[in-house]
């Protein structure tokens, strides 16, 4: 079963949030500015939405550690 764009962009929105506030929260120790660490989270909350929805879809393409499921119609004799 494949997954649809969306799904794949829906991931990486709800990942991406989870991340940012990682971000935002490690960025303010560091540089004890709320205006810097937001920033920092704002450009890579764009960037790495992006860059996780390619990195879906090429795993996608690939068939490492997949099974292939036998169709429904058909009986399966396999052990």
């Amino acid at each position: 079963m494949a997954d649809k764009h969306y799904r794949s962009l829906i991931k990486g929105v709800s990942w991406r949030i989870t991340g940012s506030i990682d971000t935002l929260i490690i960025s303010f120790f560091v540089t004890r500015k709320l205006s810097w660490a937001l920033s920092i989270m704002s450009v890579e909350f764009f960037t790495k939405i992006l860059l996780y929805y390619f990195h879906e879809r090429v795993w996608e393409r690939l068939s490492f550690g997949r099974v292939k499921q036998p169709e429904k119609d058909k009986p399966s004799f396999e052990i």
